[in-house]
């Protein structure tokens, strides 16, 4: 069998994402699986160059895992012609600009989210990445998880009928840093930087909702700052500027209604970090990031209200666990074959800068909403 090389520039790598999901729980899994099997029968060889601003900690991490191609000079990478993706998992501050360099240098680019910082910036990137042939794909990894596919099942084999409503809740208590350190880097909490929990999640939700229930066609948001102080990771105590919570009302095409509630201040009283609640007509299903149950109109048990007496009723009790049916992979890796395969075989990938693009759109118009505490519909892009 034939195995091809393919260059990857992986510039944030020192960072958690990078190097947790995308480096050693994708490129690194996937070249131990042996490589990606092509249409030709060829298998494409992931070769990982790592890029970032720090020598020592780029040292130390291609030491751990037996590779010897890093760099700090993203330039001289960009430059080399047996490299051909570029993937960028950096702050999104310094993303626009390193993207765009890599366009220029006529690589394909993947990228985490969001693609940018404004809309604007992000449809000019997708403009770029056209005119110059390039390939692009954005990170869209919660489509890929076990619960959330489970749940497309559903949707597809019409389990809900008419789907009514969606109800999500994401979160975790954030420590502030001073008696327990946080969980999360400080710059997430500085608006400054980049951070806020908007920014983080709604470009997630609007990929969610529209590859699983419909377009988004208007966002409500109420945003807040509930720990207006914390302490990063030198000790120092920092005023928070970023929200840190929002909670979001969605109308979809088709009529359904969308509440998603994101909090890095709320305590966890739920079998996973996230859920999703689908309500239809013909039934019901509550989705994680790995289960899925369900409860069909045929077996929906008919709850009295009644304060005076104590509820005898084991209410998750009444949920069927939907099967696994299948195998699942890491759901960054699976979107990582399926852009490889896109960039080598040009199998469909239809994750690319403008679904990214409509992303940043979203977490934009839902910060506008809460700054000025109105409804705001949501236009479509275009290029």
């Amino acid at each position: 069998m034939t195995r091809r090389s393919i260059g990857i520039i992986v510039n944030g790598v020192t960072g958690r994402m990078g190097y947790r999901q995308h480096l050693v729980r994708s490129l690194l899994a996937i070249r131990e699986q042996g490589g990606v099997p092509l249409a030709d029968g060829t298998t494409l060889w992931p070769h990982p160059v790592l890029v970032g601003r720090n020598a020592t900690k780029l040292r130390e991490i291609a030491e751990r895992h037996g590779l010897d191609d890093w760099t700090t000079d993203l330039t001289g990478a960009l430059a080399r012609e047996d490299v051909e993706i570029y993937f960028d998992a950096q702050v999104t501050q310094q993303r626009e600009k390193a993207i765009r360099a890599a366009l220029e240098a006529g690589k394909h680019v993947y990228t985490e989210k969001p693609l940018a910082e404004e809309t604007g910036g992000a449809l000019d990137l997708a403009r770029a990445a056209r005119a110059a042939g390039v390939r692009t794909g954005v990170v869209q990894d919660k489509l890929f998880l076990p619960g959330l596919r489970k749940l497309k099942r559903l949707i597809d084999g019409g389990f809900f009928g008419r789907i009514l409503s969606v109800r999500g809740e994401f979160g975790y208590w954030v420590f502030e840093g001073d008696w327990q350190p946080a969980q999360r880097p400080s710059w997430n909490y500085r608006s400054e930087d980049g951070g806020g929990i908007v920014v983080d999640m709604f470009p997630h939700w609007q990929y969610v909702l529209e590859e699983l229930f419909g377009r988004v066609r208007s966002v409500s948001c109420v945003t807040a700052t509930h720990v207006p102080e914390r302490v990063d990771e030198a000790g120092r105590t920092y005023r928070a500027t970023a929200d840190d919570a929002a909670y979001g009302i969605f109308e979809l095409d088709g009529g359904a209604i969308a509440q998603l509630n994101s909090s890095w201040c709320v305590r966890v009283h739920r079998e996973e970090l996230v859920e999703f609640q689908v309500d239809g007509t013909e039934g019901s299903a509550v989705a994680g990031l790995r289960t899925c149950r369900t409860q069909h109109r045929a077996v929906t048990p008919k709850p009295v209200w009644n304060p005076d007496l104590p509820v005898t009723e084991d209410f998750r009790a009444q949920w069927t666990e939907v099967p696994d049916n299948d195998d699942f992979d890491n759901g960054f890796k699976v979107q990582w074959e399926a852009f490889l395969r896109h960039v080598a075989d040009g199998e469909p990938f239809r994750w690319d800068f403008l679904a990214g693009a409509r992303g940043v759109q979203l977490a934009e118009l839902g910060l506008r909403s809460a700054r000025e505490g109105r409804r705001l519909e949501v236009p479509e892009l275009e290029l």
